[in-house]
């Protein structure tokens, strides 16, 4: 009689808090204009109804995906559809993106595409020496090693010597590179600021959302940005170890002009979000209409501070545009169904779809979960090429029209939940450059061939992509 009694109170008790936890949800979802992707949702509701007591902490910590915005802040798009004449890929691409109110494309002149990470640690050198007046870095982490300690002692003579200088670091990367000496940079006269720290963060249900923009950008006129941490293994490794493996293959670039300029203002608003620093009161921009001729580049910011998921939908809308090629590089591939069918159908109307990807990255449960994707892409007629390094480059290039290149994975927590920063160039020759880089890299690659899978194997496969995505 009591253990009857026990387990009809136990079972009222969990009703009880799975029930407070689905409402919860359910305004915080309403109240803050949460569109959430489908599997996010289901495994939200699930998790929320099963185990309430594990759940319902997971999503106050972890559950919110877009910051509020004032709907006025949002710039407003002028006619973005007036030049629908052209069909180009790029075209169509700046009408979307002013339709989601991106600045508009701008100027850059001198840009350098790194050839490996000797070339990308000289021009960060040369980007961080030749600051004048201002120093801006934002990076995921920077590493506790000998490069990381170079950069902090450049970072420190730049302030000592006048300059100003702002290190922005992501709450969680700032962990994962060894924490750097943020007493000895502050006291050397360097503005350090961490974006959302877990255990003190002001923004409750944010400790998900990471910041994974790298920018480096001295005076507002010159820019280093691409898909490098300032870490060792990023450029060319820990020669000192014993047990040293081999750097990892990264694009970045640099390059001066206007488009530093609008970058300058995406760190300054990341900044003010980070150290919440009092904002003034500016009327919203208007962002113009691109002209009908694709010229200069783009930028693109991702994450929860846009209304959009603006980096997956320009990639979908490029998918079904393209009309001879996409190629693409990226460390981890784990689409969701949507963009996963935008590369097939590609594929499938004879589009040659080229995927760079290393044979072994340092996620494993990325490898794991990206098998089922793959499997498609190859019925599809799309190629997957596999290296032996690990390739950490961020690209995808859509004809001879369109070059995106910068810090975005192409996977769900990258497209839905991290703040990215893509460059979309559009110059032909600049295009062309980007896809020999990705040729270059290729040139050591094997054909991914498909393997039907178990059961066993199918389901982990499934049980990772349906929770990887909050992770």
């Amino acid at each position: 009689m009591l253990h009857e009694l026990l387990t009809r109170h136990w079972v009222t008790l969990h009703g009880l808090v799975a029930m407070l936890g689905l409402v919860i949800y359910i305004i915080a979802s309403r109240a803050r204009r949460q569109r959430r992707h489908p599997s996010a949702a289901i495994a939200w509701v699930v998790s929320l109804a099963l185990l309430p007591y594990l759940a319902l902490p997971l999503y106050l910590l972890l559950g919110s995906r877009k910051v509020p915005r004032d709907p006025l802040a949002r710039p407003t798009p002028t006619s973005p559809f007036k030049a629908r004449q052209s069909n180009a890929p790029a075209a169509r691409f700046q009408h979307l993106a002013a339709a989601m109110g991106l600045p508009r494309a701008s100027s850059y002149q001198q840009l350098a595409i790194h050839k490996d990470g000797h070339d990308a640690l000289q021009a960060l050198r040369s980007v961080m020496v030749g600051a004048t007046c201002t120093l801006d870095l934002c990076t995921f982490l920077l590493g506790r090693d000998a490069l990381g300690k170079e950069i902090s002692e450049i970072l420190m003579q730049r302030a000592q010597n006048g300059v100003r200088v702002r290190l922005l670091i992501d709450g969680i990367g700032v962990y994962l590179g060894g924490r750097p000496d943020m007493k000895r940079l502050s006291a050397a006269g360097v503005e350090v600021a961490l974006f959302v720290p877990p255990l003190s963060s002001p923004l409750p249900g944010r400790t998900n959302l990471r910041n994974h923009r790298k920018m480096v950008i001295a005076d507002g006129e010159r820019m280093w940005s691409g898909g490098r941490n300032l870490a060792a293994e990023y450029f060319i490794g820990e020669p000192a170890l014993k047990h040293q493996k081999t750097p990892w293959i990264d694009l970045s670039f640099d390059f001066r002009g206007g488009l530093a300029r609008q970058a300058q203002e995406r760190f300054d608003q990341d900044w003010t979000f980070a150290t919440q620093a009092s904002r003034r009161d500016a009327p919203p921009s208007v962002v113009p209409a691109p002209a009908s001729d694709a010229t200069g580049a783009q930028l693109i910011a991702s994450g929860p501070d846009q209304a959009d998921d603006t980096v997956y939908s320009l990639l979908i809308s490029s998918c079904f545009t393209a009309q001879t090629r996409i190629m693409a590089v990226s460390p981890y591939f784990v689409p969701d169904a949507t963009l996963l069918m935008a590369l097939t159908l590609a594929a499938r109307r004879g589009i040659a779809v080229d995927l760079v990807l290393p044979c072994r990255s340092n996620h494993r449960l990325a490898d794991m979960a990206r098998h089922a994707a793959l499997r498609d892409m190859s019925a599809a007629g799309a190629r997957v090429w596999l290296i032996p390094e690990m390739i950490h480059a961020k690209a995808v290039i859509i004809d001879d029209e369109l070059a995106l290149a910068g810090s975005a994975n192409l996977d769900e927590r990258s497209l839905f939940l991290n703040y990215e920063l893509m460059i979309a160039f559009f110059e032909p020759v600049d295009v062309q450059r980007f896809a020999q880089w990705i040729e270059r890299q290729r040139a050591s690659a094997s054909l991914y061939r498909a393997r039907p899978p178990g059961v066993m194997r199918e389901f982990a496969e499934g049980l990772i992509r349906w929770v990887a995505f909050q992770l």
